[in-house]
């Protein structure tokens, strides 16, 4: 079968063999648009490579191990990142191998090339896949080729791909991926040309960057952006940015950013006339098209070239595709959001949550109660904004990190990185060492383990009292934050009773020998890279720990101002200002008659019998996400309030929906963790893999579906959990 075309040789008939991107070029090609040269790589290749290798039977399992609508994004990624392990991994077929090699080897020889997506599915005209899938620049060779090849292969399985083809309604079954090896063009202006503008229908858009377009869509470069007439190409107006900085072709592989030298600094990239030449050439597709067209091009020296063509598309207002498109940042672009982060955002965040606090609410009527209300409800829906739009994204300097260790390294364990991750100094575990050191001390102090014993630690000796205090100051806002802060002291002596009681888990150290392996993966000349890389990594698992930490202290003052204002009404309406919805509460508070018209609450008695009469099912195996390797036994217990997270007693395995950061304190206790919300980079992941504890995430209704006090099976190397013996069976934890 011949698996590749020269681009003169696709036909229109071919999109479903070399995809959407394939057939765009191609038609440009017959009509003489100036191209680079370009092969064309089909599905048929794929399937030859995931069939030899076994490939879609594990795809599939790692697709049905919950429902996918049901999956979280870290889920998904998880997910995704264990099939790109799948890809890594997997050997070419010798016969595939050697044919692929030879073409390319044929076409390009070692000139470098760019590797690229072709997807059968934009070939209908009622999907774009732009930015979903992996491109590479600067490959050079065909050992070099085939390893991107497939990558761009496992990227049909990316968590942004996988979101967008759910949302669409395609088979995800049936994908497959086509790929476009084109010779690359050492342009030194780029840019991208839309015949039509989204937000104005008589205009067209042409932005361009000096060097290459990586930056541009990354977005760590700014481009000059021109609004033309589209009729006549006529300059409309022009945007010029702050230029600094541009995207080159270095020694190796892919792209790196240079200083832009001042004279070209204080110029556009683009003559008046150049850029009239890109809008032409961008009309000229599209009438050859009969349809708007997106062209991505670049100029070397006069000459200009299409490098990439397909349809415009316009994102509606609600459409998850930017969303989805979000989730994958560079490297430059990880460096300005952590530098937005934490020089920008988390200090406003501080000052918010401190004004918030200032606020003496138990002196205020009832009316500025109401707008404190809502002034404090809108200060928490702007910050979660924020925290889904900039921490979230920055949490994937983790992914990326993971990412470039298994592209380099291809470990065993597609979870190997998260060793280099560890001792990152995460708040959680801090205040746990502060625990420990407490415990240490009471158990030093016969007068401080009385007062434990009493729940009296106002009885305890002094230096044990001042110990105290310094911890409450430090750390004593999490009781707040979970609404039980006027029994911290005694919560705090049942914790330091267990901290006493039983040896805890320490975190695991970083594994310097792994980070030596994945430096030195690298040529010399890219390792400094290597290890700005990890640290920005580092930094990005810190900050997923403790940016909800941030968040909650401003959510954590509207639940304040909440609860004084149920109180309020608990006087007009009794046990009933419970089930108000907070969002009337403000209206309430404005005007007692209005508790005229609030309904009174119904419940409707469960069956006794009949067809409704319920039986409850009892699980045998549950099957989740591996989030921590290793093999545990034990019994379960099951914590469905933050109250109850203060009477876990060491060695039980820790079975909830979630483990909020303020709530980890009972992690270096547990044997092993399972967890109803999935991901590797959810907070009770991320802390069981710092103290080394098995643990399974994304079992759906794990605490309705473990009984607590059974015995279980914790098997964090498969995400599975066998549940031995029922409550009145188990015997006790060993």
């Amino acid at each position: 079968m011949n698996l590749s075309r020269d681009i003169q040789q696709v036909e229109p008939r071919d999109g479903a063999r070399f995809g959407g991107k394939a057939l765009a070029l191609a038609n440009l090609c017959r009509r003489g648009f100036p191209l680079p040269e370009t092969m064309c790589i089909s599905v048929d290749a794929y399937w030859q490579f995931v069939r030899s290798a076994g490939l879609r039977e594990r795809i599939l399992l790692e697709l049905h191990r919950k429902h996918f609508g049901d999956m979280r994004w870290e889920e998904i990624w998880d997910a995704a990142l264990r099939i790109r392990s799948f890809f890594l991994r997997a050997p070419f077929p010798p016969v595939l191998a050697k044919e692929l090699s030879t073409r390319l080897g044929e076409c390009f020889g070692q000139r470098p090339v760019a590797v690229r997506a072709s997807v059968p599915e934009e070939d209908n005209g009622k999907a774009s896949f732009v930015g979903l899938h992996d491109s590479f620049l600067n490959v050079q060779g065909a050992r070099a080729m085939l390893d991107r090849i497939r990558l761009v292969w496992a990227s049909l399985w990316s968590d942004r791909a996988l979101l967008y083809r759910q949302e669409l309604g395609l088979d995800i079954e049936r994908s497959a991926m086509a790929v476009v090896v084109q010779a690359m063009v050492a342009g030194d202006r780029s840019g991208v040309a839309l015949s039509r503008d989204p937000q104005n229908a008589r205009q067209a858009v042409v932005e361009a960057v000096y060097g290459l377009n990586e930056g541009l869509a990354d977005g760590t470069v700014e481009p000059d952006r021109w609004l033309l007439d589209r009729r006549t190409g006529r300059v409309v107006a022009h945007h010029p940015p702050v230029r600094r900085q541009y995207a080159v072709r270095p020694v190796g592989t892919g792209t790196a950013l240079r200083p832009l030298a001042k004279e070209l600094a204080d110029q556009p990239p683009l003559s008046a006339e150049q850029t009239r030449q890109v809008w032409n050439l961008a009309r000229q597709a599209e009438q050859e098209c009969g349809s708007p067209r997106d062209l991505e091009w670049t100029y070397r020296e006069d000459q200009l070239f299409a490098l990439q063509c397909r349809p415009a598309t316009v994102l509606a207002p609600d459409d998850e595709r930017s969303w989805y498109l979000n989730l994958k940042r560079s490297y430059g672009n990880l460096r300005q959001l952590h530098a937005r982060i934490t020089g920008e955002l988390i200090p406003e965040m501080a000052a918010v949550a401190a004004a918030l606090a200032s606020v003496a609410l138990a002196d205020l009527p009832p009316a500025l109660l109401a707008d404190e209300l809502r002034k404090r409800r809108v200060a928490v829906d702007h910050w979660r904004q924020v925290y889904r739009h900039a921490f979230i994204p920055f949490a994937h300097g983790v992914r990326l990190f993971a990412q470039v260790y298994n592209d380099m390294v291809k470990p065993q364990n597609p979870y190997e990185f998260l060793s280099l991750l560890a001792d990152t100094g995460l708040w959680s575990v801090r205040r746990n060492q502060a625990l420990q050191r407490l415990a240490h001390q009471a158990n030093r102090e016969g007068g401080a383990l009385a007062a434990l014993a009493s729940d009296r630690l106002d009885r305890a000796p002094a230096s044990f009292r001042l110990a105290v205090e310094g911890f409450l100051a430090e750390f004593g806002s999490m009781f707040d934050r979970l609404g039980i802060g006027e029994m911290r002291e005694r919560h705090l002596a049942d914790l330091l009773r267990e901290f006493g009681r039983h040896p805890v888990r320490v975190p695991n150290a970083s594994r310097r020998d792994l980070v030596a392996a994945f430096v030195g993966s690298f040529p010399a000349t890219d390792r400094e890279r290597a290890n700005d890389l990890l640290e920005l990594a580092r930094t990005s698992y810190r900050l997923r720990d403790d940016d909800n930490l941030h968040l909650g202290q401003i959510e954590a003052e509207l639940a304040r101002a909440v609860r004084l204002a149920r109180e309020r009404l608990r006087l007009i309406l009794g046990d009933r200002a419970a089930s108000v919805p907070e969002e009337i509460i403000p209206l309430l508070l404005r005007d007692a008659r209005e508790t005229a018209v609030l309904p009174e609450p119904t419940t409707v008695a469960p069956p006794t019998s009949g067809q409704g009469e319920s039986h409850p099912v009892a699980a045998r195996q549950l099957v989740g996400e591996p989030a921590g390797p290793g093999l545990v036994s034990g019994v379960a217990r099951v914590l469905t309030s933050p109250a109850d997270f203060f009477s876990f007693q060491g060695g039980e395995i820790l079975v909830c929906d979630t483990i909020d950061p303020n709530l980890s304190f009972v992690v270096p206790l547990a044997a092993g963790i399972v967890e109803s919300q999935g991901g590797m980079l959810i907070h009770g992941a991320i802390i069981a893999w710092e103290y080394g504890l098995p643990c399974v995430t994304g079992i759906a209704d794990a605490t309705k579906l473990i009984p607590d006090g059974a015995r279980v099976t914790v098997d964090g190397y498969l995400g599975s959990v066998t549940v031995e013996t029922p409550p009145a069976q188990s015997p006790a934890a060993s």
